[in-house]
Formats: C-alpha cells, structure tokens, sequence
C-alpha cells in the first residue's frame, strides 16, 4: 500500500454509523467498508439495515446490525453498550442520522421541536459519552457529526432543524475542547440540500428548490457520495489534526 493509501485507509478500524439503514449513512457505511473498515450500522428499519450489511459484506468487512429508536434515550444506550459488546472498541462514530419537520416557526409544536432535537442533538451526545472512554484509554477515536448549513446559516421553515444543527456544531467544538487532548478529533460536516430520499421528498417541488439552487453557484445539489467522501478523510489518519471543524460542503452556498 502506498503512503498515501495508507493515510486514507480504515484498515482495522471499526465505525458505528447511525441512520445506516438509507441514504446518507448507508452511503458512508459504503465508502468505510470499502476502505477497509469494519460497521456497526444501527437506524429503525432493520430491512434497510440488513441492505447495507449485504453492501458492507460485500467489500469483504464485517457489518453488525443493530436496530433502535434514537429518540429514546435507552434505546441510545443499549446501542452504545451493545456495539461495544459486540466489537470490543469503536473507532469512529458518525453520527449521521437526523430528521427535519419542515414547517414554519408559528407552525412548530412543542412535539417536534423535543423529537428533532432528541435525534440530532441528545443522540449524539450519549453516544459519543458512551464510545469516548474506549476512544481515550486508546489514545485515537473519530467522531463525526453530520450537521448542516441550516446550523450557521439557517433558511426559513427549519426552526426546530437549525437550532438543532447549530446545537451540534456547539457540541462538536465543547467535545473538541475536552476531548482533542485524548488524540480523538471531533469534526462537524455541515452539508447543504442532499439528495438523499429525505433530500428528495423535501426538495422535489420545482417552486421549493429554484429559489434554493439559485443561491448555489455550483447550480446543484450534492450526492451522498460526495459527503461520504469527506467523513472519509475526517474518519483517516489523515486527518489528524483537524479538530472541531464545521465542515462546509454546499456548492459555494456561503460564497454568495
């Protein structure tokens, strides 16, 4: 293997993904197995799961399957515990599940608000709380938050969804700064529209996404893919010394 082969691959490691079952986490559980790590893939829809750890199987890595319920708190901890269970020690955590009510502020109930920001922020957290002890008494740990430019930058619409990212860049930086001393490196990528299936039945009408892609001065949309790139290079050796970074990854979004 060349050197820089080397600084990109996963050999050896092993990566929990949470939202593994579609979508974006499916799609970086692809990309990790193909460089060479082994998963834990956890989401609610044990059929997409079982998806996935055929895909992961696939490039020759072990996939453990584990279906839960991010909004509840034991839940979280039963798949913190059992993956540990299962591995022994979890190397890289993304935390790439997350859900969106689109509806205006005055529209938002209190339900929605405390289930958007369980999944997105509370989830998190405990999961990181439960991987961290392995992560430091080794010395080397990954922890990756799927956040988005709703979280610096906001759009109408997504109250409870951007305040629940920006809660994630913030905890993305206090792990940072309690954690970066350990060798762990805790980064957020901060995506915008991706067509995921959740990106497709958000975006699909033409009248909702114009206003959207004329902002972006790539003209589109990302693809999983290309995220799933980037949680690559923060899940390597490569990236060593990137700590507590927001990630930007929108087509020049912020540019303009």
């Amino acid at each position: 293997m060349s050197d820089w082969a080397r600084r990109f691959s996963l050999d050896g490691r092993t990566a929990l993904v949470t939202g593994a079952s579609k979508g974006l986490g499916a799609k970086i559980c692809d990309v990790f197995a193909d460089a060479g790590a082994d998963i834990v893939a956890t989401a609610r829809d044990m059929a997409g799961l079982e998806d996935t750890a055929a895909t992961v199987k696939g490039h020759g890595r072990k996939c453990t399957v584990l279906a839960g319920e991010l909004a509840d708190v034991d839940d979280v901890r039963r798949i913190g515990r059992e993956a540990l269970e299962a591995c022994g020690t979890i190397d890289i955590l993304v935390n790439s599940a997350g859900l969106s009510h689109v509806e205006s502020a005055l529209d938002t109930t209190i339900e929605h608000w405390d289930h958007t920001f369980a999944v997105n922020v509370r989830a998190p957290f405990l999961l990181a709380q439960s991987l961290a002890p392995k992560m430091i008494a080794q010395r080397w740990g990954k922890i990756i938050n799927i956040s988005s430019q709703t979280g610096p930058l906001a759009i109408a619409d997504h109250a409870a969804y951007a305040a629940s990212k920006g809660a994630l860049n913030s905890l993305t930086k206090s792990l940072t700064c309690e954690w970066a001393r350990h060798n762990i490196q805790i980064n957020a990528i901060c995506p915008t529209v991706v067509m995921t299936p959740m990106g497709v039945r958000v975006w699909s009408d033409d009248k909702k996404s114009a206003p959207m892609l004329a902002h972006i001065p790539a003209g589109r949309f990302g693809e999983p893919v290309e995220i799933a790139d980037l949680a690559l290079y923060l899940a390597s050796p490569a990236s060593g010394f990137v700590n507590g970074a927001m990630m930007m990854i929108e087509g020049g979004y912020s540019s303009v």
